[in-house]
C-alpha cells in the first residue's frame, strides 16, 4: 500500500508526537538524521523545536507521509534558501521512512513526493541535500535522479575515530 503524502499539516500533539516518535526510532535504528544512537524523544525535541520554529517563520515546510493506519511513516523537511542569490534552489533536510516500513519503496516515494513538492514553490529549480558517506544514503539519492556535486572528506564525526564524508547531492526539477 502507497503512503499519503501532505505537505504543512496541521500541527498539535498527534503531528509532534508522530515526527518525534519516527525520528528517535529512526535514529535508533541507525539512519542518519542528525543523532548516534541510542536517543530519546527527549533527546531530538529541541531540533524538533528548532523546526518548528522555522516553519513558523515561512523557513521550511514539513512534509508527511502516512501509511494505511494514518500512523506518521515517512518524513522531510524542505527549507528554503536565505541566501538572495541562491534562492532558486531548496534544501531537503531530515529525510526519514520508518524502520518497520523499509524496502516497501517508500523511501523512493517519499523522494518524488518532495521533489513534486518543490515543483510547486515558485521560483524553485532545483533541490540539494547533504548525506553522511558510509550509510548507503548517497546510493539511494543517486537512484532518485540526484546527482553527487561534492564531498568534504572526513566532516562528519559520528564517533571518536569514526569520520565520515558529508556528500552533496543535487536534483535538477526542469
Amino acid at each position: 500500500m502507497a503512503l499519503t503524502f501532505e505537505l504543512d499539516p496541521p500541527g498539535g500533539p498527534a503531528l509532534r508526537d508522530g515526527v518525534l516518535s519516527l525520528w528517535a526510532d529512526v535514529s535508533n535504528a541507525g539512519g542518519s538524521v542528525g543523532f548516534v544512537p541510542p536517543v530519546t524523544v527527549d533527546d531530538i525535541r529541541p531540533e524538533w523545536v528548532k523546526h518548528l520554529t522555522a516553519m513558523a517563520e515561512g523557513r521550511m515546510r514539513l512534509l508527511v507521509g502516512r501509511d494505511e493506519d494514518g500512523e506518521i511513516a515517512a518524513t522531510a523537511f524542505l527549507a528554503h534558501n536565505t541566501h538572495r542569490l541562491m534562492s532558486h534552489w531548496i534544501w531537503l533536510y531530515t529525510v526519514m521512512v520508518h524502520p518497520r516500513h523499509q524496502g516497501k519503496g517508500y523511501g523512493r516515494e517519499l523522494m518524488a513526493a518532495a521533489a513534486d513538492a518543490a515543483r510547486g514553490l515558485e521560483g524553485i529549480e532545483a533541490i540539494r541535500l547533504t548525506c553522511r558517506g558510509g550509510s548507503g544514503a548517497d546510493r539511494f539519492y543517486a537512484a532518485c535522479g540526484y546527482k553527487e556535486v561534492g564531498r568534504v572528506p572526513g566532516a562528519i564525526r559520528v564517533a571518536e575515530g569514526d569520520d565520515r564524508d558529508d556528500v552533496i547531492m543535487l536534483l535538477p526539477l526542469n
